[in-house]
């Protein structure tokens, strides 16, 4: 099964993309179903990939979970309607442009994942 890329960026949060003290970071909406992955390869900066172990998942209640941290033994659900933030540590993020990928694997499907585009927010 594929899921199309264009379905996916819905995912994303336009216009969320910012900086900050640590990185940066932008928001995700899943308005496509519930589901888990059981995995996730680095998240892409224009191309760059960056450190797993640095980049995370935080919910609304505040608990954060690492890309590296997810697993198939330890796979990170997200439920329809959910909002959560993702945020990349230890690099900075200049004003303007940027392409944000993302990818991962989701149990029977696969691999998944989509790039979009966006300009950082004004702190």
């Amino acid at each position: 099964m594929k899921v199309p890329g264009f379905l996916l960026r819905r995912l994303y949060v336009k216009g969320s993309l910012q900086a900050t003290k640590t990185g940066f970071a932008f928001e995700l909406h899943n308005s496509l179903g519930s589901g888990s992955v059981h995995g996730m390869r680095p998240l892409t900066l224009d191309g760059t990939p960056q450190d797993r172990d640095r980049t995370y998942f935080r919910r609304a209640d505040g608990s954060e979970v690492a890309f590296g941290a997810i697993s198939e033994k330890a796979p990170f659900a997200l439920e329809m309607g959910r909002s959560l933030t993702v945020h990349v540590e230890g690099t900075k993020l200049t004003p303007g442009k940027h392409e944000i990928g993302l990818s991962f694997v989701v149990p029977v499907v696969g691999t998944l994942g989509f790039a979009v585009d966006d300009v950082t927010r004004p702190a």
